[in-house]
């Protein structure tokens, strides 16, 4: 780039970009395209491979929890045991939402 002492550097003009040009960043623009495609397709065939797993191991998990529960066994939720979450018992359901849709029967 040329430079005049008195003025400075000169200013770069906008050129047009040629065909040649064109074709490369269009073919550019197809690669990244065609490379994200490709990086999704991957990632929904990885996720679909956990998804299959974990439903197998959760399949052998209650086959073996079903053997135990009918040994005697009580399966118990651990958030329900802190209070944390109703438990999904259906006499503490029904008691408590009886309770809570007829606040006359309660007295209150």
């Amino acid at each position: 780039m040329p430079t005049n002492s008195s003025k400075g550097p000169e200013p770069q003009h906008f050129m047009l970009p040629n065909a040649r040009e064109l074709r490369a960043q269009a073919v550019h623009r197809l690669q990244i395209g065609l490379f994200g495609l490709a990086a999704m397709l991957l990632l929904v065939g990885l996720a679909n491979i956990i998804m299959d797993r974990a439903r197998i191991a959760d399949g052998n998990v209650q086959n073996g929890t079903s053997a135990s529960n009918s040994v005697g066994q009580i399966s118990s939720d651990p958030l329900a045991d802190l209070g944390a979450v109703p438990s999904p018992g259906p006499s503490n359901l029904g008691a408590a939402g009886s309770r809570e849709q007829n606040p006359a029967a309660t007295g209150r």
